[in-house]
């Protein structure tokens, strides 16, 4: 297997346990589950499944086209960009939740998202054109 599909992986299965442990901490601490609860979540839904999708996906897809992946590097771009994307709107949003006025955690937390869009958009290209001639 191909280390940056091991990197995909290992990243799922951290996302996976973080977004549990702040889960326990939301239910030992209900008072500041407002402030945790996006983190929780971005955690599960956009770190833990998603990258779990694209490291199997890159490893099988090219398998059962009988293609080589279309990029490789476009896969290794996707990945800093999806979890940079992911981590700055882990830290941002607690303090965004928290604010009240426009700080800069609201520009990082754009910017994340702004980033996990790309990486989605790239994983979209590069297995859509990995695919192209089944």
């Amino acid at each position: 297997m191909e280390r940056i599909i091991v990197w995909y992986l290992r990243m799922s299965v951290t996302y996976f346990v973080l977004g549990v442990v702040f889960g326990v901490v939301m239910l030992l601490q209900p008072g500041e589950t407002g402030y945790y609860l996006p983190v929780h979540v971005h955690l599960n839904l956009l770190g833990f499944m998603p990258m779990m999708i694209y490291g199997v996906g890159y490893h099988i897809l090219p398998r059962f086209s009988g293609r080589n992946i279309y990029s490789p590097l476009l896969m290794r771009i996707q990945f800093w960009l999806g979890n940079a994307g992911l981590i700055g709107m882990a830290i941002s949003w607690p303090f965004v939740r928290g604010a009240t006025n426009v700080s800069l955690f609201d520009a990082v937390l754009i910017a994340s998202a702004f980033f996990s869009l790309v990486s989605i958009v790239f994983f979209a290209i590069n297995i859509l054109k990995t695919i192209k001639s089944i």
